[in-house]
């Protein structure tokens, strides 16, 4: 933890520092978002990478049957139900449409982190198989299912940390591609999460600390071996560029339906953030196809709100929340990191709209409320967003904006919990009921 006289400091100096330390739930607004942001990427690296998922695609027929049309994609659902739900709970309604963004629907991993964690083995993977000249370009990517292939990469490692389902991606996809794969489990990852992984055939290593110790040892561990590559959640280029290639996909399902997105219709979208890759390298890929007409929010726990702290210090990833004294320890496992992503931090600075904590129990009701309403299952920290167009509503970003709130198109992002045990969604169902019931 900070000196107390610097942290005093801090809290004069940064007012909302008193209820992020106090555990309260704050939104809060960035100031430093710009328009025309100096950034070392461009649209033309999103395009880039998307031509990546699509030489793969041939890959993931040959291996994942379930992937319809061998392309990695979750739909974009209507949740009116839910919407009119709440709206009949919150002290102000919301208008505009509700839309699910399901990516706890993602095949294979169940979770955002496919899109960025199976982007980055298959580029490291492509480039070995071009130093090596077992591919030359354009090739059919069916090759890498071949035995051969999985006898070469049987010779290289590749390591992450992970709370769980980044762990999940990367293992699952190294493991099927031949490589060996060290999964650093913090203490809060799941048991069926660390199970699922051994089942796939990823090495699992945990600890009794929480990300940042998970991160650090995988790390120094994976290269400290010859054929070591390590998946840095908290300084990754690719993992970025892997989930900035959804904004591609969003466009054509919005088209598809219909959806103006301009400044008279403008798009709100409410992302779930745990070190900040993910929802960075969605918001950069959003801001690159839609330009100043789409506003996100990020959402952390109250208990663990690593971009948030980095964010209005102006620390960034020098900063992690034990520093201010709060604990990291939250429910939502996916989300339970105490420091900032260098990488992804410092464009999110740039681009993203704002930011708001929520406390574990909202998690919780809100997941049975949207099981109840719209028969749809996720882990606890995929509702996070959901409840983003009312916190937003309750203050003045919408009438800055000077449009007609019919208008909005909400977009609440589920980030995991298709591969949830049977039994561990009962039990998270049924404290999300008892929480409602005592409320």
């Amino acid at each position: 933890m900070l000196d107390k006289q610097l942290l005093k400091q801090m809290k004069q100096d940064t007012p909302i520092l008193e209820d992020i330390m106090g555990l309260k739930p704050v939104v809060w607004f960035n100031q430093n978002k710009r328009e025309k942001p100096h950034l070392e990427l461009t649209i033309h690296d999103v395009y880039e990478a998307e031509k990546l998922w699509e030489r793969f695609i041939p890959f993931f027929i040959e291996v994942f049957p379930e992937i319809k049309d061998g392309v990695i994609e979750s739909p974009l659902v209507d949740i009116e139900h839910f919407k009119a739900f709440e709206n009949q709970k919150q002290s102000r309604n919301i208008h505009g449409s509700l839309f699910l963004k399901s990516d706890h629907e993602l095949p294979v991993a169940g979770s955002i982190k496919a899109r960025g964690g199976f982007f980055e083995v298959l580029k490291h993977a492509e480039q070995l198989a071009f130093e090596h000249q077992l591919i030359q370009e354009g090739d059919d990517y069916a090759k890498f299912a071949e035995p051969q292939m999985k006898q070469f990469f049987n010779d290289f490692t590749i390591g992450v940390g992970s709370t769980g389902n980044l762990g999940l991606s990367i293992g699952i996809m190294s493991a099927k591609l031949g490589f060996n794969v060290n999964v650093y489990m913090s203490a809060d990852a799941k048991a069926w999460k660390k199970e699922l992984l051994r089942k796939n055939g990823a090495h699992v290593h945990e600890f009794s600390g929480d990300f940042s110790e998970a991160i650090s040892e995988g790390r120094k561990q994976t290269l400290d071996q010859p054929n070591g590559y390590f998946v840095d959640d908290e300084d990754s280029k690719d993992l970025f560029l892997g989930y900035s290639t959804v904004a591609l996909r969003l466009k054509q399902q919005l088209d598809e339906k219909h959806i103006k997105v301009d400044k008279e219709h403008p798009l709100f979208v409410y992302l779930p953030c745990g070190v900040g890759g993910s929802p960075g390298g969605v918001t950069f890929g959003l801001k690159e196809i839609f330009g100043p007409h789409v506003h996100c929010f990020f959402v952390e726990p109250t208990t663990s709100p690593a971009v948030l702290t980095g964010l209005v210090t102006g620390k960034m990833e020098e900063i992690s929340v034990q520093d201010i004294g709060i604990s990291n320890q939250t429910e939502a496992d996916g989300l339970a990191v105490g420091r900032p992503s260098k990488f992804a931090t410092k464009i999110s600075d740039q681009l993203m709209s704002g930011l708001y904590t929520i406390e574990d129990d909202h998690l919780f009701k809100l997941l049975v409320t949207l099981k109840d309403q719209e028969n749809i299952s996720v882990e606890p920290s995929a509702t996070a967003g959901l409840i983003g167009p009312w916190v937003i509503s309750e203050t003045n970003y919408i009438s800055d904006l000077h449009v007609d709130e019919e208008n909005i198109t909400h977009i609440a992002w589920s980030t995991g919990g298709s591969l949830v045990p049977e039994k561990e969604r009962k039990a998270f169902y049924e404290l999300g009921q008892k929480l409602l019931k005592s409320q």
